[in-house]
């Protein structure tokens, strides 16, 4: 990643909090991290002065010519799902796209990607409030209305403003691994991974009494995965019975209890794999799969990928973490 220059789009009537999720992944220095972190700039979509929500005014250093040295592209958003962005715009998408640029919307920004032709044949997703008018003005696209992100080859795009943060973290996670990005959303005070779809968030109340017993037992499973949960022992600790916690469950999480359980104890593996030392063994019991056999069947399903590959393809960043340092590259390129 030594050098991996993240582009932010900037426009006017910018989407503030999307933008500010995009700036502090990616533009803060992580010295405490001891990896190659990023560089970040921002361009312009057009001329002069940016208004941003919140009745603030931004000046982009950078126009759009920048894209074309972009390794990430980021666009926080779109002023009007209505509003086709300017040609000049989606020329330069267009050329990152077939350059494999890797090209990231959040929320409306997806609408951005869409009027710039690199989505056919693609997977997607946008907040649920814009999928109507989404499926109606590209009815060749696939929309996944209930993801929360949606990785497919080198596009992501991401649900609602938070959600944008999930996608972001992801990033992160497919950059540096579990460990880094873990160590990014524990100072982002964020969870590492939210389980689940988007439909958890559209309205529909739960009990406040109920949500916290659930989100009780979800803690005291997270530090405690190496124990036989079933449905029975999660039901007596959050004093319900088995009908009350599958219902809630599926309402906060989107999932059935025993799929949160797996998807828990598979990111649990994740992280315990990126460590040398740990042996197979070990890493299924304390993630709480109970054999190598059953932690291969559910990591492949869920990662696509066997655990062995997966420390393969991560045992470096965790083994020498130690030994890096953070390379600062003052690209004067940027600057002409």
């Amino acid at each position: 990643m030594k050098n991996h220059l993240v582009v932010a789009l900037a426009y006017d009537q910018l989407c503030t909090f999307e933008f500010g999720c995009t700036v502090e992944l990616f533009a803060l220095q992580r010295p405490e991290l001891e990896v190659d972190w990023y560089q970040f700039a921002v361009c312009a979509a057009e001329k002069g002065k940016i208004r941003a929500a919140g009745g603030i005014t931004i000046e982009a250093p950078y126009s759009l010519s920048l894209i074309d040295k972009a390794d990430t592209i980021i666009i926080p958003g779109w002023r009007n799902p209505d509003e086709l962005p300017a040609l000049a715009l989606l020329k330069k998408i267009r050329d990152a796209h077939r350059r494999g640029a890797r090209i990231c919307s959040i929320c409306s920004g997806v609408f951005v990607l869409a009027a710039a032709g690199i989505l056919s044949g693609k997977t997607v997703t946008t907040h649920w409030r814009y999928a109507e008018k989404f499926s109606r003005q590209y009815p060749d696209i696939e929309l996944k209305t209930n993801a929360l992100y949606v990785d497919q080859e080198n596009i992501l795009t991401s649900a609602g403003s938070a959600a944008g943060l999930d996608m972001l973290l992801h990033l992160v996670r497919k950059d540096h691994g579990s460990r880094i990005a873990n160590l990014v959303a524990q100072r982002l005070v964020v969870a590492p991974h939210r389980e689940g779809d988007q439909a958890q968030f559209m309205p529909r109340p739960m009990p406040k009494d109920e949500h916290a017993r659930l989100a009780k037992l979800m803690t005291w499973i997270r530090t405690h995965p190496e124990l036989p949960h079933d449905l029975n022992s999660m039901a007596k600790r959050a004093a319900m019975s088995i009908r009350s916690l599958q219902r809630h469950f599926n309402e906060t999480t989107g999932l059935a209890p025993g799929a949160w359980l797996i998807r828990e104890r598979v990111a649990i593996a994740k992280e315990l794999l990126e460590s040398p030392d740990i042996s197979l063994s070990q890493v299924a019991t304390m993630a709480g799969f109970g054999s190598e056999e059953s932690m291969r069947r559910h990591f492949r399903r869920m990662v696509h990928t066997s655990p062995l590959h997966y420390r393969k393809q991560f045992s470096d960043l965790a083994q020498d973490a130690g030994a890096k340092k953070v390379y600062h590259r003052v690209d004067s390129e940027l600057n002409e």
